[in-house]
Order: C-alpha cells, then structure tokens, then sequence
C-alpha cells in the first residue's frame, strides 16, 4: 500500500539529485505540453514539473491534495503569477473545470488517489476533446497488472492509448481523450 509522500518529506521531491536523474523537457515533451497550451498537473507537490510547466505553458492548473504542499508549491511558483492556478483539492472529489486542459500530466501520483473511478471522471471532464493524458508511475509502485488496470479504467472512459513503455523505475502511458 502506497502512501502520500508528507509535505515534511518534501525535500526529497526537490533536491538537485533528483533534477539530475530526472529529464524533466523530455517529459513536457512526451506529455505535448507546448507553448500554446493549457496544462493539468493532477499531484503538483511541492513543484518539482510544476516550474517547468509553467516555464512552457501558456497556462497550469495544480491540483494537489496536501496543505503544506501547497504552502511550498505557492512560494515555488509565485514567479509565474496568474500564468499557474493552484487548486487545493482531492482531484477524485472536486469537479475542477469543463474542457479547459489539452493535457494532463500525472507524475508518479496517481497510485496515491483512493477513490480511482472518480479521479477518472474528474479528469476527463477537465481535458478537451482529444486532449493528452500522460501517466508515469513508478515500478516500485505500481506493478506492470496494476499500470495495466490504471490505463484500462482510462479506456473504459473514452481515452484511447498512443504509447506505453516501462523503464527501470517508470511506467509511462500516453492515452488521448476521445469523443
């Protein structure tokens, strides 16, 4: 069983080591977040993408759960001022918005949501017609039966599946919302 990282815990999601392991352009650019577009980061934490998104985006909208990372998410990113909105909220129990994302990009965060099904819906209901949905898990985690599932209740909502791939410590899934 998985377990929401504290926000106490926080520098070990933000700390140089992890920004020299983890390529965070190429997952902007596996996600298809460009310039001209409106990002979902569904688990923002304490930033880690966040910065780089919104460095990208047109625009970002955080979901994220904890209270205090959304304290250190808000100093992280106060730089970018109204380009990221912040909503402190659980994404499986608050509607966040109709059609206003063409991506949303969930970053090892995912296997942490409790009530999935609605998670799903929520998201679904925030990304436009033929928006991107791009999953990592990590492999500790969240086994190849269970990414399989995840990716399986997101087809079983409309997305279709254009790319998966498993690493040494990620599962990626990039899925496109249909109709």
């Amino acid at each position: 069983m998985s377990h929401i990282c504290p926000s106490w815990l926080s520098c070990v999601l933000y700390n140089p080591v992890r920004k020299v392991f983890t390529d965070r352009k190429k997952i902007l650019d596996e996600s298809g977040i460009t310039a001209d577009c409106v990002a979902l980061e569904v688990g923002a934490g304490n930033g880690f993408l966040t910065e780089v998104i919104a460095e990208r985006a047109k625009r970002v909208v955080c979901v994220e759960i904890q209270d205090g990372m959304v304290k250190k998410l808000k100093k992280r990113v106060r730089r970018f001022g109204s380009k990221v909105e912040i909503v402190s909220a659980d994404i499986a129990s608050q509607s966040i918005g109709d059609s206003f994302a063409d991506v949303c990009l969930l970053y090892y965060s995912f296997h942490e949501v409790k009530k999935k099904d609605d998670a799903v819906l929520n998201i679904r209901g925030a990304l436009k017609r033929d928006g991107i949905l791009s999953l990592y898990e990590p492999t500790l985690e969240v086994n190849r039966k269970d990414m399989q599932k995840t990716i399986m209740m997101f087809e079983r909502n409309g997305f279709k599946r254009e790319l998966v791939r498993d690493g040494a410590f990620t599962r990626f899934a990039r899925l496109r919302k249909g109709k």
